[in-house]
Protein backbone atom coordinates (compact mmCIF):
# COMPACT_ATOMS: atom_id res chain seq x y z
CA UNK A 1 0.00 0.00 0.00
CA UNK A 2 1.69 3.15 -0.92
CA UNK A 3 1.45 6.56 0.83
CA UNK A 4 -1.37 8.26 -1.08
CA UNK A 5 -3.44 4.92 -0.82
CA UNK A 6 -3.02 4.77 3.19
CA UNK A 7 -3.95 8.16 3.52
CA UNK A 8 -7.65 7.72 1.37
CA UNK A 9 -7.96 4.62 3.48
CA UNK A 10 -7.64 6.04 6.71
CA UNK A 11 -9.40 9.41 5.71
CA UNK A 12 -12.39 6.64 4.40
CA UNK A 13 -12.92 6.09 8.23
CA UNK A 14 -11.64 8.57 9.99
CA UNK A 15 -15.15 10.95 9.69
CA UNK A 16 -17.98 9.94 12.86
CA UNK A 17 -20.48 9.67 9.74
CA UNK A 18 -18.66 7.61 8.02
CA UNK A 19 -17.96 5.47 10.72
CA UNK A 20 -22.07 5.88 11.76
CA UNK A 21 -22.70 4.21 8.20
CA UNK A 22 -20.48 1.40 8.48
CA UNK A 23 -21.64 0.31 11.62
CA UNK A 24 -25.19 0.51 10.20
CA UNK A 25 -24.36 -1.17 7.18
CA UNK A 26 -23.17 -4.24 10.03
CA UNK A 27 -26.70 -5.70 9.50
CA UNK A 28 -26.76 -6.34 5.96
CA UNK A 29 -27.58 -4.37 2.43
CA UNK A 30 -29.82 -1.29 2.63
CA UNK A 31 -31.67 0.63 0.24
CA UNK A 32 -29.60 3.98 0.14
CA UNK A 33 -33.24 6.18 1.08
CA UNK A 34 -33.26 3.92 4.54
CA UNK A 35 -29.81 4.25 4.88
CA UNK A 36 -30.39 7.88 4.99
CA UNK A 37 -33.25 8.00 7.17
CA UNK A 38 -31.13 5.55 9.70
CA UNK A 39 -27.88 7.60 9.70
CA UNK A 40 -30.37 11.19 9.88
CA UNK A 41 -28.77 12.96 6.80
CA UNK A 42 -29.26 13.85 3.63
CA UNK A 43 -29.34 11.51 0.44
CA UNK A 44 -27.11 14.01 -1.22
CA UNK A 45 -24.64 13.64 1.82
CA UNK A 46 -24.55 10.07 1.94
CA UNK A 47 -23.77 9.65 -1.23
CA UNK A 48 -20.77 11.76 -0.92
CA UNK A 49 -19.73 9.64 2.39
CA UNK A 50 -20.72 6.59 0.31
CA UNK A 51 -18.29 7.90 -2.52
CA UNK A 52 -15.32 7.83 -0.51
CA UNK A 53 -16.07 4.67 1.23
CA UNK A 54 -16.84 2.96 -2.24
CA UNK A 55 -13.32 4.35 -3.30
CA UNK A 56 -11.51 2.70 -0.06
CA UNK A 57 -13.61 -0.70 -0.23
CA UNK A 58 -15.09 -0.64 2.29
CA UNK A 59 -18.96 -0.89 0.71
CA UNK A 60 -19.98 -1.93 -2.51
CA UNK A 61 -23.41 -0.91 -4.13
CA UNK A 62 -25.79 -2.33 -6.54
CA UNK A 63 -28.73 -0.99 -8.88
CA UNK A 64 -32.31 -3.67 -9.07
CA UNK A 65 -35.01 -2.27 -10.48
CA UNK A 66 -38.64 -2.04 -8.45
CA UNK A 67 -41.54 -4.29 -9.31
CA UNK A 68 -42.65 -0.41 -10.58
CA UNK A 69 -39.69 -0.07 -12.77
CA UNK A 70 -37.60 2.00 -11.05
CA UNK A 71 -34.25 2.10 -10.23
CA UNK A 72 -33.16 1.08 -6.34
CA UNK A 73 -29.65 1.90 -5.28
CA UNK A 74 -28.63 -0.69 -2.34
CA UNK A 75 -25.37 -0.50 -0.48
CA UNK A 76 -23.69 -3.00 1.52
CA UNK A 77 -20.41 -3.54 3.78
CA UNK A 78 -17.26 -4.75 1.90
CA UNK A 79 -15.51 -7.61 3.41
CA UNK A 80 -12.51 -5.75 5.40
CA UNK A 81 -9.71 -6.07 7.56
CA UNK A 82 -8.01 -3.00 8.72
CA UNK A 83 -4.91 -3.15 10.87
CA UNK A 84 -2.39 -0.23 10.50
CA UNK A 85 1.03 -0.92 12.54
CA UNK A 86 4.31 1.40 12.31
CA UNK A 87 5.18 -1.03 9.63
CA UNK A 88 2.68 -0.58 7.50
CA UNK A 89 3.59 3.13 7.45
CA UNK A 90 7.09 2.79 7.15
CA UNK A 91 6.56 1.03 4.42
CA UNK A 92 4.08 3.98 2.81
CA UNK A 93 6.84 6.17 3.23
CA UNK A 94 9.49 4.58 2.38
CA UNK A 95 7.98 3.70 -1.06
CA UNK A 96 7.24 7.34 -1.46
CA UNK A 97 10.53 8.71 -0.99
CA UNK A 98 12.19 6.22 -3.34
CA UNK A 99 9.75 6.81 -5.82
CA UNK A 100 10.57 10.76 -5.27
CA UNK A 101 14.22 9.89 -5.61
CA UNK A 102 13.40 8.38 -8.58
CA UNK A 103 11.48 11.56 -10.25
CA UNK A 104 8.06 9.03 -10.12
CA UNK A 105 4.79 9.94 -9.07
CA UNK A 106 4.42 8.11 -5.42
Amino acid sequence: MNVEQLSATLAAVASPQRMLILAELQGGRVHVSELARRVGMSRALLYMHLAKLDASGFVTTSLELSPEGTALKYVALAPFSLRITIDTITDAVAHAAASNQQGETP
